[in-house]
């Protein structure tokens, strides 16, 4: 007897609910009747009740805000939702859409929900404290309207935001304002408002107020006032951090005092702060244009030897000065203390040795570099490789060549038909058969061969070439 199986009934669509009055068009833009229209059945669908700011903010952060066609209506519905029964807005809500306006560039919506703010507090507190939340929703907008550079809509924001908050506003705020009015050529109005945060509000400023000061005074040409401020945040108990060294350092360069900004550096280390990347970057630019290279070199090295080099520095902008003055040789040893002692070479600033190098004829020492960049999994392009092979080659060392080809062959070289050319004339150059048809044959599997008269003329060549003599071969060999 078969049994009967039950069917599972389909869950029913869901149907658009009547209970949810509409808002009308929003007079802020061009809008079809018909694309609103079927926001409106949207909205419809989606928002069921109860309509509360916890249901409000689930319908715009996972269905609105991902509609393609609908996520502009976003804000429309956000000011239309406090004409519905009993609805009013949370904090919640006044974030999300605070923080949507901001990352979507929408600032004249986000005044406006400003404005709806300060007229409307968020309920969650008593009349005599304000929302814990009203001061970051003002600092996030305030920051999206000075990166606008509309630092009026800022300041607005700001005096907004004091009446709104309890206590003092904090000194992040300040930071952001003092930055924009500095990012706009405006140091005196920075300055007039780092005095009104300390006077008037009691805020203390912190180590990023000093130094966006101090980089102020640095890049217009009042250096001396910069170091003022820096012994005035030492004097009110600011700890500097990388970034003040830095800014100062850059300074001191720029003021052509090259001697303190390299004393400056060793402050710096003596305080118990590490150098980074920048710092270096800063000592070894402003050094090279003062045309002292070989002191870059000197101080790099020291760092070095005294471990606080950073592993990650790139040597590369000084070696290319020093094999562009003609100090290759100063360029290799260079590359190799710093090597030794735990801060390897980038690529390029290994190519640019090589190349000052070749040019000197140092064969054996472009040899000797470019196989321990292969121990270190560093490959050079294709075309310096194939230069490298063929100083080897001239210079009748072609085993050694084809054993860096090997080598290159297991870290990831692609070789071309032009490698296996240059190692095969250069076994015919010094008389070796057999290893020549080996590398023809290679050649062939490969595919680098196109044709029978091709693979014949290498093995005529070399069928036809004969072994130097002992004397000419130790000629070539040193």
């Amino acid at each position: 007897m078969k049994k009967l199986v039950r069917v599972k009934a389909l869950p029913k669509a869901k149907t658009p609910s009547s209970d949810l009055p509409l808002p009308s068009p929003p007079t802020d833009g061009d809008v079809s009747p018909a694309h609103y229209a079927r926001f409106l059945d949207y909205v419809r669908t989606h928002w069921a009740p109860p309509f509360t700011p916890e249901s409000l903010l689930r319908f715009l952060k996972w269905k609105v805000q991902h509609h393609p066609s609908f996520s502009h209506f976003d804000f429309h519905l956000f000011t239309w939702a406090p004409s519905l029964d009993s609805f009013r807005h949370s904090h919640s809500t006044f974030q999300w859409m605070a923080r949507t306006l901001a990352a979507t560039h929408r600032l004249s919506q986000l005044r406006s929900l400003l404005h709806f703010i300060a007229a409307n507090p968020c309920p969650c507190s008593p009349h005599i404290f304000s929302c814990p939340l009203t001061h970051p929703i003002f600092q996030a907008s305030i920051l999206a309207f000075a990166k606008a550079h509309k630092l009026h809509h800022a300041l607005s924001a700001f005096h907004s935001m004091c009446k709104l908050i309890d206590g003092k506003p904090n000194v992040a705020v300040f930071n952001i304002l003092i930055h924009a009015f500095v990012q706009r050529a405006s140091l005196n109005h920075a300055l007039h408002f780092y005095q009104h945060m300390q006077f008037t509000h009691r805020v203390k400023p912190d180590v990023f107020t000093f130094n966006i000061l101090i980089s102020a005074y640095s890049r217009n040409s009042q250096f001396h006032l910069a170091l003022h401020m820096f012994h005035q945040m030492q004097h009110m108990g600011c700890q500097p951090n990388v970034v003040t060294f830095n800014t100062l350092i850059r300074g001191l360069f720029r003021e052509a005092r090259p001697e303190e900004a390299i004393g400056m550096a060793r402050e710096m280390l003596q305080l118990g702060f590490a150098l980074s990347t920048v710092t270096c970057d800063i000592l070894v630019y402003g050094l090279c244009k003062e045309g002292r290279v070989l002191q870059a070199c000197h101080l790099l090295l020291e760092f070095s030897q005294n471990g606080v080099l950073p592993k990650a520095f790139d040597c590369f902008p000084l070696l290319e000065v020093l094999c562009g003055e003609g100090y290759v040789m100063r360029a290799l040893e260079v590359v190799y203390e710093l090597w030794n002692g735990g801060c390897a070479p980038s690529l390029v600033a290994c190519i640019v040795v090589v190349d000052g190098l070749r040019g000197l004829g140092k064969t054996g020492e472009v040899s000797r570099l470019v196989e321990r960049m292969l121990e270190d999994h560093m490959v050079l392009d294709l075309i310096t490789f194939n230069c490298v092979l063929r100083d080897i080659c001239d210079a009748r060392r072609t085993d050694e060549a084809n054993r860096l080809r090997l080598q290159a062959l297991s870290k990831g070289l692609e070789p071309d038909d032009m490698t296996y050319r240059i190692l095969v004339m250069g076994y015919m150059g010094e008389g070796d058969r057999v290893k020549g048809e080996l590398l023809v044959n290679e050649m062939l599997d490969m595919g680098f061969i196109p044709d029978l008269a091709s693979y014949n003329q290498l093995m005529s060549g070399l069928s036809n070439c004969r072994r130097p003599t002992c004397l000419q071969v130790n000629k070539f060999d040193h």
